[in-house]
């Protein structure tokens, strides 16, 4: 299941920024359970599916899950042992842009110790820190 937009306004976008923390994204929204980010980072697609991947594993069918964030930025490469110039190389990658204090998964309808350890597992295939938050924790 590749994660991309089916369709863009523009193919190709600028690097942007990563600064700052989450303002939208950063409450649990609709499970028990969430893994949140400490860190501003560029996740992959192919990053979020892995994570996918081993928390679906590890569910075993029970319980729901929810991706939170989206890759719709585009990540250009130019090919290898190119000369400068001649325009920006093609869209090589997606990325979803997360900043500190995002919520990328969630989780409900399980313990929270098999959850605690599915979003250890999820959080080991994403190239930031994270941590464990639940719906009764954040609230206090």
């Amino acid at each position: 299941m590749a994660l991309f937009p089916k369709r863009v306004k523009y193919r190709k976008a600028q690097r942007g920024r990563r600064k700052g923390i989450a303002m939208s994204g950063s409450t649990i929204a609709f499970g028990e359970y969430g893994l949140q980010t400490l860190e501003n980072a560029w996740i992959k697609n192919t990053q979020i599916e892995a994570a996918r991947v081993v928390l679906s594993r590890h569910l075993k069918g029970g319980g729901k899950a929810w991706i939170r964030i989206f890759p719709d930025k585009p990540v250009t490469k130019k090919p290898a042992e190119t000369r400068q110039g001649k325009g920006k190389g093609m869209t090589d990658h997606w990325v979803a842009v997360v900043k500190r204090g995002k919520i990328l998964f969630e989780l409900e309808g399980l313990p929270e110790p098999i959850a605690k350890e599915a979003m250890r597992l999820a959080s080991s295939k994403l190239p930031v820190k994270t941590r464990f938050v639940s719906r009764t924790k954040v609230a206090a």
